[in-house]
């Protein structure tokens, strides 16, 4: 969501029924200005405002609370093989301590939802999104329930700690962390907790995932706020930074209308898991996504730039030269970092080709684009 619809967001009414994550009361203490957002109360923002978060990420640390997310435990011998009948990806030769990201697929071959897989010593410990974490929940107990334990973990919370300089802010709570490269973890005590951190992220930085308790989430974050290098980030900012690193949100560039092929998502896919490698297929959806393997999809995820300062937001019709209605935009903004115009869309396979020109509607006027390589930003990932 780009900053524009985040505004109007926040004269909404905040519903008593909405749940708090462990860390609301410090949001609350710190100022932000608190918004809905997936069954939660959520920061949007604190004092100095989203493009300065965004600033604040790109260039020191920046600490964000997404302890919304879904957190699981699959346990027994059996729950890395069982998994792969429910995901395109390899998961029964990750190796300990890896991390993968993956894709719950449908018969239809659409994406019930994205998720981060990560093989610990005695589990596959799953993040998973907040507003599918139920549906998510169901579907690995109705499906693989019966080959592994599937135990939600609503009694942690997640942080992230996001930036160039995370790891020097990370480190002085245990140095062991800058070991850790780009989609590792390793268990350690931070600040006088427990925790499991994997050197991940969805803001195109280095940075760090720390799984918590949640009696324990505020007292870590308080620690890792008093490290010089950080500072506070909310749901605003992670959007654009997510936006400009070209990493899909679920919801809007991805669901269960699109396939992980259209998507541009085919990279998640190992080898052994596509036609002709040893355990190809055998998740839903299979027949559909190998055929658009094969022989590519319809539509496709694009990136596309503004080639005027206007900003082209979410569901914003896109035109060929003739007039002609290509596909539409499922994420927009002005991206702080790139200093223009950035969205994602779906168009027509036959006009998804680098630098092919377009116009997006806004308010009834046809703004010109121009399709664009992702990510937008380069990733900075440390890989060691």
């Amino acid at each position: 969501m780009d900053a524009v619809v985040w505004s109007a967001l926040e004269g909404v009414a905040m519903p008593d029924t909405l749940l708090k994550t462990p860390l609301h009361d410090l949001h609350v203490e710190l100022g932000a200005k608190m918004v809905p957002f997936a069954g939660y109360a959520m920061p949007v923002n604190y004092a100095h405002g989203i493009i300065a978060e965004h600033k604040q990420c790109r260039a020191s640390a920046a600490l964000f609370d997404v302890s919304h997310m879904g957190q699981l435990r699959l346990v027994g011998s059996d729950a890395a093989a069982a998994l792969e009948r429910l995901v395109p990806v390899d998961v029964v030769d990750l190796q300990p301590h890896r991390q993968r990201y993956a894709l719950f697929t449908l018969p239809s071959g659409g994406i019930l939802d994205d998720l981060m897989v990560t093989r610990r010593e005695s589990d596959l410990l799953l993040v998973v999104n907040a507003a599918c974490k139920e549906a998510d929940t169901k579907h690995l107990i109705n499906h693989i329930g019966t080959r592994c334990t599937v135990v939600p973990m609503p009694d942690r919370a997640l942080l992230a700690l996001q930036g160039p300089k995370a790891v020097q802010a990370l480190a002085r709570l245990d140095a062991g962390v800058a070991r850790l490269t780009f989609m590792t973890g390793c268990s350690f005590r931070l600040a006088g907790s427990d925790c499991y951190v994997t050197r991940s992220g969805y803001t195109g930085e280095d940075g760090f995932e720390i799984s918590v308790d949640a009696d324990r989430a505020a007292a870590l974050a308080k620690a890792l706020l008093a490290e010089p290098e950080v500072a506070p980030a909310g749901l605003g900012a992670r959007d654009t930074l997510r936006l400009e690193a070209g990493l899909c949100l679920y919801g809007h560039d991805i669901d269960d209308k699109t396939t992980p092929i259209e998507a541009g998502l085919a990279w998640a896919m190992q080898k052994v898991r596509r036609p002709g490698g040893a355990r190809a297929g055998g998740y839903p959806g299979a027949a559909t996504i190998e055929a658009q393997l094969a022989s590519g999809a319809p539509v496709k995820r694009v990136g596309l730039v503004g080639l005027e300062r206007l900003p082209v937001r979410e569901g914003a019709a896109i035109f060929d030269a003739g007039g002609r209605k290509l596909g539409r935009v499922t994420s927009g903004t002005l991206g702080p970092s790139v200093n223009q115009p950035i969205a994602m869309a779906y168009l027509a396979a036959n006009h998804a080709q680098l630098h092919h020109e377009v116009s997006a509607e806004v308010r009834g006027k046809r703004v010109p684009m121009r399709v664009a390589a992702m990510p937008f930003t380069p990733h900075r990932y440390h890989r060691g």
